[in-house]
């Protein structure tokens, strides 16, 4: 392996960005902006793909996919969505290349191929969606109307980092439409309940639930829903959004149905997506300074097995593995023998721990002879000598332990880092000290809430759900306030 990874201490930024590279997850691409997902990045994300498809599909949505243009006229017909997303939108104007004739084998726009009507390329699907919704719902009988399509979507960005914000990344966007606003509410709830147990229950991530501030809010939504987490170096970061549309993109493209009194309604709409973002968040809240640390039910390979042995020995060594192989295989975990004769153990040690894998077994002839196996688990860096004759209950069990114990972790550095601050001073101060979640009270204006982010570059991350009322006064203006923001500093 090359030399060691820059502490989270010394440079939380350059750790995370050597981390991501190093363990094979992404990397930067001749594109300006934009990322190469490598394979075993894209396991990770196929992994998370997999379970939340199913939550979806469990929840009665089906999926589907739409174009990635939008036409310029169908963009800007929900006007606060669409000045909320001007400044990030790539544009398709012309429709054709030609031969340069003043540069030999080189190619030129055609100037006279310029369309009629520019193209958007999508930085989020309302538009296109809605405007097919149209063609799609007539009556109540088509309602509710739950589609969710897996697609790329392009955001502009100058400044970029890998999964975090990069110009194009991958996503998932729900999509529903339905008969009343409370129909529609419900359905954000649901999808924002839906994200909390995907990022607590698989990627061992405790998440807070809460809704945005007027000023945080989706262009073109009456409410949106969040979940923030908290990352090592005391930022939060949002894991997810889920949108109450109301009737303004029904209205915008006339999506209208007859209720069952046969009178004409315009539908309620909601959008809701996480994306390759949670790629981040999982390398930044549970990783170390040895490499990634990956909760067992998102690892591509969940147990790694090493064979030591000497000059000739491998291939009976070999045979004598692969029982223990196939039972794990068994049990539905994901498995690899490492039986490169190129690399010395300790190598393939250095190597799996800075991928993540959760369990390490490192079997010998003499291991095997004694009934023993050495195992090694990658959240606590404990090794131990477990009975050959249990190891796979055992390394199944401790896949299971590994899972909680990550979240456990997160949990309480989350805890530890939640602070009720009651004064300006305080807040200023925690926030360069002590970084984390705070909760504060403000008097609930866009004013306040901008001064604090200019003067500190603190935002208001979410009005939690689970938080409740609490008469104080705003710590900037002294104004009252009825209950406690959660503030941070964000990617």
């Amino acid at each position: 392996m090359s030399k060691k990874l820059p502490t989270r201490q010394e440079d939380y930024s350059l750790w995370y960005n050597e981390l991501v590279k190093r363990a094979g997850l992404a990397e930067n691409s001749a594109v300006r902006g934009c990322m190469v997902i490598k394979p075993y990045g894209y396991a990770i994300w196929e992994k998370m793909q997999r379970q939340l498809d199913d939550m979806f599909k469990r929840t009665g949505h089906e999926n589907a996919y739409f174009p990635l243009f939008v036409p310029k006229s169908l963009f800007e017909a929900e006007e606060k969505n669409a000045e909320g997303f001007a400044k990030e939108c790539a544009v398709v104007t012309h429709y054709r290349l030609q031969t340069d004739p003043d540069r030999p084998g080189k190619l030129r726009v055609d100037p006279n191929a310029k369309l009629e009507e520019e193209l958007v390329v999508r930085p989020t699907s309302e538009a296109i969606i809605w405007s097919t919704y149209k063609n799609w719902i007539q009556s109540y009988r088509d309602l509710p109307l739950l589609i969710n399509q897996w697609a790329n979507v392009v955001r502009w960005e100058m400044r970029t980092r890998l999964f975090l914000r990069t110009a194009e990344f991958l996503w998932q966007e729900g999509h529903t439409a339905h008969a009343t606003a409370e129909e529609a509410v419900a359905e954000t709830r649901q999808m924002l309940d839906v994200y909390a147990e995907f990022a607590e229950e698989h990627m061992a991530l405790p998440v807070v639930k809460g809704v945005k501030t007027p000023n945080e809010r989706f262009a073109g939504a009456e409410d949106t829903y969040c979940i923030e987490a908290l990352m090592q170096d005391g930022k939060a970061l949002q894991a997810g959004t889920s949108h109450f549309l109301g009737q303004n993109f029904a209205k915008a493209f006339d999506v209208q149905f007859a209720n069952k009194e046969g009178g004409l309604e315009h539908v309620w709409g909601t959008s809701w997506g996480v994306s390759t973002r949670l790629m981040g968040a999982l390398v930044m809240a549970h990783s170390d300074d040895e490499g990634l640390v990956l909760p067992p039910k998102l690892a591509p390979i969940q147990v790694v097995i090493v064979p030591i042995y000497k000059t000739g020995e491998l291939d009976a060594l070999l045979e004598r593995i692969r029982p223990i192989q196939q039972g794990l295989i068994a049990r539905g975990i994901a498995v690899k023998v490492d039986s490169r004769d190129t690399e010395r153990p300790g190598f393939k040690f250095a190597e799996w721990e800075m991928k993540g894998v959760p369990v390490r077994l490192a079997i010998g002839a003499r291991d095997l002879d004694a009934g023993t196996v050495e195992v090694a688990r990658r959240d606590t860096k404990e090794k131990m000598s477990l009975p050959l004759a249990d190891i796979v209950a055992s390394v199944d069990q401790l896949l299971t332990d590994i899972q909680t114990n990550i979240y456990n972790k997160a949990l309480k550095f989350r805890e530890t880092h939640t602070t009720r601050v009651d004064s300006y001073d305080e807040f200023k101060r925690m926030l360069d000290e002590e970084p984390g979640f705070l909760l504060a009270h403000y008097d609930g204006t866009s004013e306040t809430e901008e001064r604090i982010k200019e003067e500190t570059k603190a935002t208001v991350r979410c009005l939690a759900l689970a938080e409740p009322d609490e008469d104080g006064v705003c710590m900037v203006t002294g104004k009252p306030s009825v209950r406690r923001a959660y503030f941070a500093r964000a990617y």
